[in-house]
Formats: structure tokens, C-alpha cells, sequence
């Protein structure tokens, strides 16, 4: 990535139904487009984005705002929703349907939960570097 930042802030529609996953993922895009990125770096982002955005809406009734902060090296993604109870690790049981997408963020990213007065903001930092 060239040594720059791009960042886009995106919030749902007050009266609509929420930030769905595909509008979540084209404001992802449109941030790593300006920056050129890697298809395989694109790839980690776009699917740390839809599990966090699935996540909001699956277990805490949506999110309220996406963050999308693209660098040299790194693209940060922050999820916010209003509830303050920080996400799971489910136990592993693949032959149980869901539980896979926590885990996968953090397969992917470096993560991180801040609680605040108005719920929490879930941060995942993709560099690139896999652990």
C-alpha cells in the first residue's frame, strides 16, 4: 500500500433497517481502492467486515456505525452497536451451524473491545501478517 490514509465512516439510515453486510463490504472496497491493495489483503478485509457487520446484526440487533481506516501496512475496521457485552469465542463444533465467525475475525486480525456509555466498538487491525 502506498504511505497514505484513507478512512470512511459509514452509519445505517436512522429509519431503515440497519448497515447490512454488502454496504458494510462496498465501503471497504471503495477505501482499499483508493489505496491499490492486494487482492488477498482485500479478501481478509472484506470477510473481517461481513462477520463483524453479521455478528452486530445476529446477536446485538444490528450495528450503528462502521469505521474503515486504510494505511500503509494495516486497514483497521470498527464495528459499534449498542450493546456492552463484548463478543464470544463459541466453542468449536463444526458440525454445529454458526459460532465460526468471532473466531474468524481473529484468524484473520488482531482484535479488540471497547466498552463505552453507548455499547462497544468491536476493532479488528489486518496486516497482512497472519499469526
Amino acid at each position: 500500500m502506498e504511505d497514505r490514509s484513507l478512512s470512511i465512516r459509514v452509519a445505517p439510515d436512522p429509519g431503515g433497517a440497519g448497515l447490512s453486510c454488502a454496504e458494510a463490504r462496498e465501503a471497504a472496497r471503495n477505501v482499499l481502492a483508493g489505496l491499490k491493495s492486494s487482492p488477498a489483503g482485500v479478501d481478509d478485509v472484506l470477510t473481517g467486515v461481513s462477520e463483524l457487520i453479521s455478528n452486530a446484526d445476529r446477536h446485538v440487533g444490528g450495528a450503528i456505525a462502521l469505521r474503515i481506516t486504510a494505511r500503509s501496512g494495516a486497514v483497521t475496521v470498527e464495528v459499534s452497536d449498542r450493546a456492552p457485552s463484548p463478543p464470544r469465542l463459541q466453542p468449536w463444533a463444526p458440525d454445529a451451524p454458526g459460532g465460526f465467525g468471532w473466531r474468524l475475525v481473529n484468524q484473520v486480525a488482531t482484535t479488540d473491545v471497547y466498552i463505552h456509555g453507548n455499547g462497544k466498538t468491536v476493532t479488528a487491525t489486518l496486516t497482512g501478517a497472519r499469526s
